[in-house]
């Protein structure tokens, strides 16, 4: 079977992600990445073999700051037959227009609306819905950390309510322009987008959420409370947790107190990047009482959504139907495991 060409636009925080990821599988190719400035991330591209397409408009500043190019944006779309589109929130509908007059698919990220492709993706609670599609939209760091938590907890035990806070981290490590330096910044307009972003998904949950931004650039807390439709106990919660897919257990006994603490496990095990592609939960935060069930976990923003667009990838391009079985792969090329 022929590899799936893939062509990735947009090569920042995310998209130099999705290339790496990408490039570590056998069924996939790399054809090249975009960016429209030529930063030292194009010249990172450039050095990691990759090629590299700009805009029409971009050209000149390529060849005047000296650094290679392979062709055009457009000159990228003949050779592919996805593009993971991880350019800048909001301009999705531009590119959108652009990915079907070339008549190629595309998968976005979570910065952009349900409504831009109408299928949003997770790989193990609707993997099938974007079997063969045209479009997709692969949701966010905070929603995809959610429903790999709830989505096995509500298969088993149905969730009636879900009351969820995150403690969102200000920016990411190598951003220096946003977020509280020295300070909590609260979301007033409630309830936030991340509950109806998971009910796109799981559109019978009935979810709230909250946030709130910190000084910090490592990870998001999500402190979850879920009433469930019937009594259960802590133990058979954390059986559910420890089997789902992507989804890491720890203990704070064992020294893993912070989300700098994950951060460290992550570079121990080796990570390119250092990511964290697993959602990190406490196992000894977790609580029942009665029906209500209380645990913390923590999402590593650059990373979790990465083995999510391997998966769309192959369910759009008709490469793998079985979920688990694309989940396995992806997983495997990227050394995600359930031990250390």
């Amino acid at each position: 079977m022929s590899k799936i060409r893939v062509g990735v636009n947009g090569y920042g925080t995310i998209g130099k992600r999705v290339a790496s990821a990408v490039a570590a599988q056998d069924d996939m190719e790399l054809v090249g990445v975009t960016k429209t400035r030529p930063t030292f991330e194009a010249r990172a591209a450039l050095a990691k073999g990759y090629d590299l397409y700009v805009p029409d408009d971009s050209v000149q500043a390529f060849k005047d700051a000296g650094v290679e190019i392979a062709g055009t944006l457009r000159d990228m779309y003949g050779k592919v037959d996805i593009v993971v589109d991880c350019t800048p929130g909001n301009v999705g509908e531009m590119y959108r227009d652009q990915y079907v007059e070339a008549g190629v698919k595309a998968i976005f990220q979570g910065g952009e609306d349900h409504g831009l492709t109408g299928i949003s993706f997770n790989s193990t609670a609707n993997y099938s819905e974007s079997w063969g599609a045209q479009l997709s939209r692969v949701v966010s760091c905070n929603t995809t950390g959610l429903l790999r938590t709830l989505n096995p907890i509500d298969k088993r035990f149905k969730i009636e309510n879900a009351f969820v806070t995150i403690v969102r981290r200000a920016a990411d490590p190598g951003d220096s322009k946003n977020g509280p330096i020295n300070g909590l910044e609260p979301s007033v307009k409630l309830p936030t987008h991340h509950g109806p972003d998971v009910q796109s998904i799981m559109p019978w949950l009935n979810i709230n959420t909250m946030a709130v931004k910190a000084s910090t650039t490592l990870m998001h807390l999500h402190t979850v409370v879920a009433q469930l439709a019937e009594e259960t106990t802590t133990e058979e919660i954390v059986a559910i947790l420890r089997d789902a897919p992507r989804v890491r257990l720890v203990r704070s006994k064992d020294g893993i107190k912070t989300t700098a603490q994950v951060m460290e496990l992550a570079r121990d095990l080796g990570r390119d990047r250092s990511d964290m592609y697993e959602i990190i939960v406490w196992e000894d935060g977790i609580k029942v009482v009665g029906n209500t069930l209380y645990f913390y976990q923590a999402v590593h923003q650059e990373s979790d959504v990465i083995p999510e667009n391997i998966d769309c990838i192959r369910s759009m391009c008709k490469m793998e139907q079985d979920a688990s079985a694309s989940v396995a792969k992806t997983d495997a090329s990227l050394g995600i495991s359930k031990t250390l």
